[in-house]
């Protein structure tokens, strides 16, 4: 991307992350994990081509009222939104979007340079193969990302301060295990959440389309992630997993204050201060935030991560209840919603065949 689509300059805004991994070399090249191998047979069966599978030629109408439901915009019901015209709606809608996919962008970066340093740190074959699988996987997502925005927005923004917060702690930390955490269970449930709202809501086709094939593979990393520390953490001592809720803890609490969006309010100089403090104390927000903790909370359940420290912070953001989702049947309806997506693709596409053969024959 060149440096006109963004709100701010990238001098301003690109920062280096010292990480002093420890790169381990294993001679143990046996079959161990089977459910691992499975997952990185299924890493490699799955990869997909951008230009192929999805359809770039849809037009994106940033001037459509139906970009952005008025209801998803985070300012809607404010003293700020009424006071807004039709035309300057839809600017902060073009903006909202600009920015949520910004976001989607870089935590798919960060996404990348963790997955290599798996590659690079873990200390078992079985997770070196699929860890491998997932660097391509995030490179593509990064290129669709970064597609959708450069095509189709048109401008970006840079990333959210909370969300780098976070990306420093998990790549600064030399304990492969953090990186798991930090990036597979909690930066990519939280995106897995993200990604869905925009899936199952959104009336925008390509978004749709470009968010459900995402989450199919951002699905098998949970699920890497799950399968990895789960047997490590029960190997931990209490101090080890105390320390481990810690970070847990503080990173669901940036995660938490991810989306209120500043650098929109900040960059449309929307009263920034008011904007938030309505965020924060809207209901229909509350109620998006906590849907961001769905996958997250079941998934830190799953690898015993639900210690005293998680626990009372998950309640004093009323997640709690997440604990019971079944993780399997959530990621099996991922895998069906790219798939029926893909099919109603191809019947397009046959379907235009068939008129196009039909008028071959009529003339």
């Amino acid at each position: 991307m060149s440096d006109r689509i963004y709100t701010l300059p990238i001098e301003q805004t690109k920062w280096k992350v010292p990480s002093g991994n420890t790169t381990v070399f294993t001679w143990d090249y046996d079959e161990g994990n089977d459910r691992l191998l499975s997952l990185y047979e299924k890493g490699k069966a799955k990869q997909w081509n951008a230009s192929d599978r999805i359809d770039w030629s849809i037009d994106v109408d940033l001037d459509s009222p139906d970009l952005v439901p008025d209801e998803y915009v985070p300012i809607f019901g404010s003293r700020l939104w009424d006071r807004l015209g039709t035309e300057d709606r839809q600017r902060v809608k073009q903006h909202v979007t600009s920015w949520q996919f910004s976001q989607f962008l870089h935590g798919e970066q960060g996404a990348l340079i963790c997955a290599s340093k798996i590659v690079q740190t873990v200390p078992d074959m079985d997770s070196k193969f699929y860890a491998a699988t997932q660097v391509v996987d995030e490179a593509r997502h990064v290129e669709v990302f970064s597609r959708y925005l450069r095509e189709k927005i048109g401008f970006a923004y840079p990333i959210n301060r909370s969300l780098q917060a976070l990306l420093d702690d998990t790549i600064q930390d030399n304990r492969w295990d953090l990186t798991y955490l930090g990036m597979q269970v909690l930066i990519e449930g939280l995106a897995l959440a993200g990604f869905g709202v925009t899936r199952d809501q959104t009336r925008e086709p390509l978004a749709r389309a470009l968010n459900a094939y995402v989450m199919q593979d951002e699905a098998r990393h949970v699920a890497f992630g799950r399968l990895a520390l789960r047997e490590y953490y029960k190997e931990l001592t209490s101090a080890e997993l105390a320390d481990r809720e810690e970070f847990c803890v503080e990173a669901c609490y940036l995660l938490r204050d991810r989306f209120l969006g500043e650098e929109i309010w900040e960059h449309l100089d929307l009263a920034p201060a008011e904007a938030v403090a309505h965020i924060n104390n809207s209901e229909a927000f509350q109620l998006f935030r906590s849907l961001l903790f769905t996958r997250i909370v079941p998934t830190l359940k799953d690898i015993g991560m639900m210690g005293p420290k998680v626990t009372r912070a998950f309640a004093e953001m009323d997640v709690l209840g997440y604990q019971e989702i079944d993780l399997e049947a959530v990621m099996a309806y991922d895998e069906e919603a790219a798939d029926a997506i893909d099919a109603q693709r191809i019947a397009q596409v046959q379907e235009t065949i068939e008129v196009g053969t039909g008028a071959d024959a009529d003339a």
